[in-house]
């Protein structure tokens, strides 16, 4: 019998510590606009808080006469009831702290709740293993529960709940867990009736408080993120969240993903907001780019533009997370590429859609990537990466993509192709000569269509003088300037994963 509870309390908790993780991962991610330290951080602090727990614990396994009654339930349900309010409090804390100081006050709270989560094992062991010659196996059959639970927690939470429910949403389910959790334990303890009902009074106040709570905890939750010492009275038009990440929308059209700048919903070269000369510059880097990969789709608004380029038959778009393709249903501005026969839309990382799609070749493949600082960018910038992408371009193809300024991005791709130029903070590769053909470039903008409209007027004055100015555009680099200039820059690779940790514990401004 105890040992039964033992193996349920085990599974149990280790479900709502790794489930309170990945909420906790979520938070500081978007916090820290992603950057790579940011998992490290968090688990550090996480293991760190359970080993004190842990190590705290003994002070109350040390009495073996009382250790093994129903009675010991009593304490424990105590305690899980505290980690699980301690743990509902972490992302609250983490909101409050970013707009009054950074992350290590949220920190402090993740290693207070995975304290008194990593009490919970060893006390749990207490109670439910007999100190005999069969202690080994019963230990072994209590860590397995706790095991599968926290498996069982990755998955659940990571993989399903994350794309079903808000994140409020799996903090109230995995709070109320936790308490009823406790109050289980309080109720096989058999404990007399007066001391069960102030144990169940006491844990009816806590379950209240943190119900009433959670909601204001997490008003605003990603607005006080992203804005932090900023933050006045902002509100997101849209957020979504997917296992993917979280997608934010300002009222102006601003998208932010996981908490970094991603571009906006727009396609206007007019007021261009979102550096779309650099996507309309395709027209003037090669010829007749019929087939087209994109790996990245945010807003939608480059894909809309570089879809309606002359020349382009089929665009493929592969995007790591759906949420971008909900994004761009509630906007007419790109709506249309959905609906276009042209463009096909794949949801899947793009390094491993590269690889299980070795016999796609294409005339252009160009990525609005990130920011170079975040989290899981080597994937796409490295020079492994680069290799698999020369893999795919047709002859004459170029590779086309943002290094977001960093010189070791720029100088990893310049130094892996034979031909390379600089077009603002964008570079274009490739085995063949590339030319940036500015008479090309104007029968390309002066033929772009979106949904039927041009992008520019040439019968309008001021469209006309537009067209010349762009033609003039100048923020250009050749390969052995490029080279020469970022000389002390790094090569890019799997194993060093460089631009991801130049800085690895800045804590970036809001972009």
């Amino acid at each position: 019998m105890r040992l039964r509870i033992a193996v349920l309390i085990a599974g149990a908790s280790g479900f709502l510590a790794l489930s309170y993780e990945i909420l906790w991962y979520r938070v500081i991610a978007f916090m820290t606009r992603g950057i790579a330290a940011s998992f490290g951080l968090l688990l550090a602090a996480y293991l760190g808080g359970l080993a004190l727990g842990s190590w705290g614990s003994r002070l109350f396994c040390r009495d073996a006469r009382h250790g093994g009654e129903l009675r010991a339930l009593l304490p424990l349900g105590a305690f899980v009831g505290l980690a699980n309010a301690a743990s509902a409090a972490v992302v609250p804390v983490f909101a409050w702290s970013a707009k009054h100081t950074d992350f290590r006050a949220g920190l402090g709270m993740v290693a207070l709740g995975a304290a008194l989560l990593g009490a919970v094992l060893p006390l749990t062991s207490h109670f439910g293993i007999d100190p005999d010659e069969r202690a080994g196996a019963r230990l072994s059959y209590v860590y397995l529960a706790n095991i599968v639970g926290s498996a069982l927690g990755s998955v659940l939470t990571g993989f399903v709940l994350l794309d079903a429910w808000p994140i409020l949403q799996i903090a109230r389910g995995l709070a109320y867990a936790g308490f009823g959790l406790s109050a289980l334990l309080f109720v096989a303890s058999r404990v007399p009736r007066r001391q069960l009902g102030v144990a169940l009074g006491s844990l009816s106040l806590l379950t209240a408080l943190v119900a009433w709570s959670l909601p204001r905890g997490y008003d605003r939750l990603y607005e006080r993120l992203l804005y932090k010492h900023e933050l006045t009275n902002q509100r997101f038009a849209r957020v979504i969240e997917t296992k993917s990440g979280v997608i934010t929308v300002t009222d102006d059209g601003t998208v932010y993903g996981g908490g970094a700048y991603d571009g906006v919903v727009s396609t206007s070269i007019h007021r261009d907001r979102n550096g779309i000369v650099r996507a309309l510059a395709i027209g003037a880097l090669h010829g007749a780019p019929r087939e087209v990969l994109m790996i990245g789709l945010s807003s939608g608004s480059w894909a809309q533009v570089v879809a309606h380029l002359p020349g382009v038959e089929r665009l493929t778009v592969v995007e790591i997370n759906p949420g971008y393709a909900e994004l761009i249903a509630e906007h007419a501005e790109v709506r249309g590429l959905l609906a276009n026969p042209k463009v096909t839309l794949a949801f899947d990382d793009g390094r491993r859609w590269l690889l299980r799609n070795p016999d796609r070749r294409f005339d252009l493949i160009v990525m609005n990537t990130t920011w170079h600082w975040r989290a899981h960018i080597t994937n796409l910038v490295s020079r492994e990466f680069h290799e698999i992408v020369r893999g795919h371009l047709l002859p004459g193809g170029v590779f086309y993509f943002n290094t977001t300024w960093s010189e070791d991005v720029l100088r990893t791709a310049a130094s892996g192709f034979p031909h390379a130029l600089r077009v603002n903070n964008f570079i274009a590769v490739s085995d063949a000569p590339i030319d940036f053909d500015r008479r090309r470039w104007r029968r390309s903008l002066e033929g772009l269509r979106i949904e039927g409209r041009p992008v520019i007027d040439v019968a309008r004055d001021d469209d006309r003088e537009l067209l010349e100015s762009l033609l003039a555009y100048g923020d250009l680099e050749g390969r052995e300037a490029l080279l020469g200039r970022t000389g002390r820059a790094g090569i890019v690779t799997d194993d060093n994963m460089l631009p991801e940790f130049r800085e690895p514990l800045r804590y970036p401004k809001l972009e």
